[in-house]
Parts: C-alpha cells; sequence; structure tokens
C-alpha cells in the first residue's frame, strides 16, 4: 500500500484569483502532489486547498506553497468572516493510507521546523502533535485572532514551537500539527447571521462555555452570513465524524432552525471527505425511511439529495470523495484483471492462483446468481406481495457476495505468504526457528482464508431457500446454478483446508479445524440438495 498524507492548507485569501491560482501552481508544480481541491470563499476571505502525496512530498509542496504566499499575501489588509491569525492559517497533515499518526506528526515538525527557518515566521503545533496541553486545540491557540497576536507573543507562555516569537505583520503566525480526518461542513439558511451564530453556540461542544454545553461531541461551529449567497450559515468543523457524523450535524441543525422557524436550504462541505462519512448518511436515511439501496454509487446520490449539497455549487463526487479523487483502488490483482486473463492465469505454470481462489471465485458467482434472481423478483406485479419477503433475501446476498469477491486474492496472498517464508534464511538454528515459526503462520493463514470462505457462504442457504420457494419462477434455472456453485466453493474451500492442515504441528488447531470444515461441508451438502428439490418441485408443477 503506498503511503499517501493529505495535507489541507488554509490561506488567508478568497479574492483575488492570480494569488489563489499562485499557490495551487505552486503545489501542483511540487514533484508526487496531487492538487485534489481548492475552495475559495469571497467573504471569509479564506482558501483551503486539499492535495496529497508522499509524507516528504506534502510537506515540500506546503513550504512551496507558503513561499509563494509570503509574497503575495498581506495580513495588515486582510478582512474577512473566518478566524484567522496568519496569511498560512494552518496547515494539518492527515493521514491516508500507508502511514500512522506518528508519520503524520513527523511531518508537521519538519514542515514547522522549515518554514519557521525560511521564511523566519512564528509556527506552532495542535492536535496530535500538540507540546502543551493548554494549546493543543485550534480555537485554543487562534483565540484573539491576527488583531491580538502581538500582544500574545510577548507572554512566554505564547512562545512558538518553531520560529521567532516576534510579531510578522505581513504574515502573523501558522499552525500546524498531525489529526484526523476533519470534515469542514455548513448548513444553509434563510436567517440572519446572529441567528445561524444562535444555533452554532448551542450545538458545538464548546456550546456558551462550561457551564453550558453544546449537544455534539467533536463539533466546533460559528455562525456567518455569505454576502455572495444571500444566505446565512452554520460552519462546522467535524473533527470526529464517527463520533458526530454528518447526517447528525444536519439534523440537529435541522431541528434547532425549526424551533426558530427557519427554513434549512441544503448544505456543502468544504474540501473532500471520506467515502464512509457519506456511507453512513446514506445508511441513517435507509434506515430512517425503510428504504432498499445496496449499491455505492446509489447510497452517495441519496446522502447528496438528502442534505442538499447541490445548493450552493454542483456536489461531483468523483471531485469530493477522498478515495476517488485520488483514485483509490482496494482491488487485488486478481479482481483488477480481465475474466480472460484470470482464467488464464490460473491455466498458467504457476502456483497462484490456484484452486482457493477459483473456489472463492465460483461462490461469489453462486450468492451473486442468488442476489440476480432476487432483483429479478423484487418490483414485479406478480410477486408484489412478497416484495419483504424478498428483500430479506437480496440484501444478505448482496452482502456476502462483496465479502467473497475479496477472498479471490485473499487467497493467493495467503499462499504467497508461505512461499516466502519457505525462502527464508537456514544458516542458523536462530534462523531455523524463525523460518518455521513463519512456515506455521503462513500455514494457518492459509487455512483461514478458505475455512472463512466456507463459513460466509454458508449463510446464504437460508435467503436460497426463500429464493427457492417465492422466487420468480423464470429465474430457477440462475438459481440452480447458484445452489450448485456454492456448494463445489465450499468443497474446494475445504480441500484447501485439509491439504494445508497436514504441515500444522498445532495438535489442537488442526483438530478444531478439521471437525468445523466437516460440519460445514455435510450441512452444505444436504442444504444445496434440499434447494435443488424445492425448484425442481415447483418446475414441474
Amino acid at each position: 500500500m503506498s503511503a499517501i498524507v493529505e495535507c489541507v492548507p488554509n490561506f488567508s485569501e478568497g479574492k483575488r484569483s492570480d494569488v489563489i491560482d499562485a499557490i495551487s501552481d505552486a503545489i501542483k508544480d511540487t514533484n508526487e502532489c496531487t492538487l485534489l481541491d481548492v475552495d475559495s470563499g469571497i467573504s471569509t476571505n479564506r482558501t483551503v486547498y486539499t492535495f496529497v502525496g508522499s509524507p516528504s512530498s506534502v510537506v515540500e509542496g506546503a513550504l512551496n506553497a507558503a513561499k509563494v504566499a509570503f509574497k503575495l499575501i498581506d495580513m495588515t489588509k486582510h478582512r474577512g468572516d473566518h478566524p484567522r491569525m496568519g496569511a498560512l492559517d494552518v496547515c494539518p497533515f492527515v493521514p491516508v493510507s500507508g502511514v500512522t499518526m506518528e508519520d503524520c506528526i513527523e511531518c508537521s515538525h519538519k514542515f514547522g521546523c522549515q518554514l519557521a527557518d525560511s521564511l523566519n515566521v512564528p509556527v506552532y503545533l495542535y492536535e496530535y502533535s500538540a507540546t502543551k496541553d493548554y494549546r493543543k486545540t485550534l480555537p485554543q491557540i487562534r483565540s484573539g485572532e491576527y488583531e491580538g497576536l502581538r500582544d500574545k507573543l510577548t507572554d512566554v507562555k505564547w512562545n512558538p514551537d518553531f520560529g521567532p516569537a516576534e510579531f510578522i505583520s505581513s504574515w502573523g503566525a501558522t499552525v500546524t500539527g498531525a489529526r484526523k480526518f476533519l470534515i469542514a461542513y455548513n448548513v444553509n439558511l434563510l436567517s440572519t447571521k446572529q441567528q445561524a451564530h444562535r444555533i452554532a453556540l448551542d450545538i458545538r461542544e464548546y456550546g456558551r462555555g462550561p457551564d453550558k454545553p453544546g449537544s455534539l461531541k467533536c463539533v466546533k461551529a460559528i455562525g456567518w452570513y455569505l454576502e455572495e449567497k444571500d444566505l446565512s450559515q452554520v460552519s462546522m468543523n467535524l473533527t470526529d465524524f464517527e463520533t458526530t457524523p454528518i447526517h447528525t450535524a444536519y439534523e440537529e441543525c435541522v431541528e434547532n432552525a425549526t424551533k426558530l422557524n427557519l427554513p434549512v436550504v441544503g448544505s456543502e462541505i468544504v474540501g473532500l471527505v471520506p467515502l464512509k462519512s457519506l456511507l453512513m448518511v446514506a445508511d441513517y436515511y435507509i434506515e430512517k425511511e425503510k428504504l432498499f439501496i445496496l449499491r455505492e454509487n446509489q447510497k452517495i446520490m441519496l446522502a447528496v439529495e438528502r442534505l442538499g449539497l447541490n445548493s450552493i455549487s454542483h456536489f461531483k463526487p468523483q471531485e469530493k470523495i477522498i478515495e476517488y479523487s485520488i483514485g483509490a483502488n482496494t482491488d487485488g490483482p486478481l479482481l483488477s484483471s480481465s475474466v480472460r486473463n484470470f482464467i488464464e492465469s490460473i491455466g498458467a505454470r504457476t502456483s497462484t492462483p490456484g484452486g482457493g481462489s477459483a473456489s472463492a471465485c465460483i461462490a461469489s458467482i453462486g450468492s451473486a446468481l442468488g442476489s440476480m434472481v432476487g432483483f429479478m423478483t423484487y418490483g414485479k406485479r406478480q410477486y408484489e406481495s412478497l416484495d419483504h419477503v424478498i428483500r430479506q433475501a437480496i440484501t444478505p446476498l448482496y452482502t456476502i457476495t462483496q465479502e467473497l469477491i475479496v477472498m479471490i486474492d485473499s487467497d493467493a496472498q495467503a499462499f504467497n505468504k508461505y512461499m516466502e517464508a519457505l525462502k527464508m534464511s537456514q544458516s542458523t538454528e536462530e534462523e531455523k526457528q524463525k523460518r518455521h515459526v513463519a512456515m506455521q503462520d503462513g500455514l494457518k493463514e492459509a487455512v483461514n482464508v478458505p475455512l472463512n470462505l466456507m463459513r460466509t457462504a454458508h449463510k446464504c442457504w437460508p435467503h436460497l431457500h426463500s429464493l427457492a420457494e417465492h422466487g420468480n419462477i423464470q429465474t430457477m434455472s440462475d438459481l440452480q446454478v447458484s445452489a450448485s456453485s456454492l456448494e463445489t466453493g465450499v468443497f474446494g474451500g475445504y480441500c484447501n483446508v485439509i491439504i494445508n492442515l497436514k504441515s500444522i504441528n498445532d495438535t489442537v488447531f488442526v483438530e478444531e479445524t478439521k471437525q468445523e470444515v466437516g460440519i460445514i461441508l455435510d450441512s452444505t451438502r444436504a442444504e444445496s440438495k434440499s434447494v435443488l428439490d424445492t425448484i425442481n418441485k415447483r418446475l414441474i408443477m
């Protein structure tokens, strides 16, 4: 997995397109940096840039952007609705893939040190990079903003982590650090700025003060008015979207606005968001409204519609969802290959892919065919009275299919780990012992993948029984292939488990696994026969 860090520098310029573009160019011209999004606000006079790259490249990209801003932004002339204390106000580093929070902390340290050295400006560390508890959060450090910074720097408590404790009037100060994925999310109101801010005070975690906290955890919020859009916003930073998801923030704003007789007219996401955050939104409304939606693209459409994300500008998932934007592909090499290449690779003179990957493929086809039969039944007038029954079959079969598909690559990867262990050095007794342990661990993993295949595929049978009894009669031949494919896939998994158990020394593990796979195989054969018998009875009626 590639090491990818996201960097989200916020610059105090949102009006002059030449300055905004110059900073963009500095990022784009940095080797290995990919600029994903540029979000400017006229009223806030602020631009949020989102780019990704390797740990070293994002540090370089942020420095290059800062050097351009140093020449073009003068904080003595800056006015805007958003809190700020510097030309480069805040520059967070966020782990995306193949990196840890510690890696991002190191990025922030390198960036802060190099920024201070090259521009001679004060730099503070925040969030996971913070060195002092009383200045851990951005509001704590930014308190007093740019206008109060001169006096603040005279207090030794506010000596910067890097750079001089001096007021640089054209620049101010910069905050950098490592943090979790922050979602900048705004809810639109047809109201005054004061009414929007009233809602912000009621919902943000800090509330109206220590004695009167707000209703939502991990939320920072203020209210402001956008003259260019003729509306107000409750502007929020969701610092942990799994604690307070986007839909929770939206619904809380709607509830508070309703009490004040204020209309909510959609919302907007500033910058990019993780795919998971919007799928959580979709799942919430699917459950709330008892909807039947399974496909990812349709879930995204639902989330966008329910939140009104097209209200200010068109929400483009390919640009606003980070996994889509960077072209992240979690599929392994086998899943990414064509059907022809996959089959021909099985027939090649190599040990992988082999029977394990083939079994996972066959089992996934079996569950997918079951799902297809459900979809070919659901919504048809002659089966309308059975819609609730068919829905209960389709959802788990669709989910199981996704789980089984991943195992096509997992099996080959597990076997490759065992083969790598075989190649380990045996020059000393210590090396022999390490090799033996690695081989045993590799064999257990080579057993666990097909074992998991058997367990997962076996969960299909109750739903295949339901479809055999109630499914569209015109699709029963497909269901026959479904049952036979699942049985074949499970049998293939059983064969792979048994052959690898022979070389494992852990007798308890071997006996327990043998017993489990024997039970699953016997049950699978019985279930398959029962499903096929039910289908045959319907076909000859």
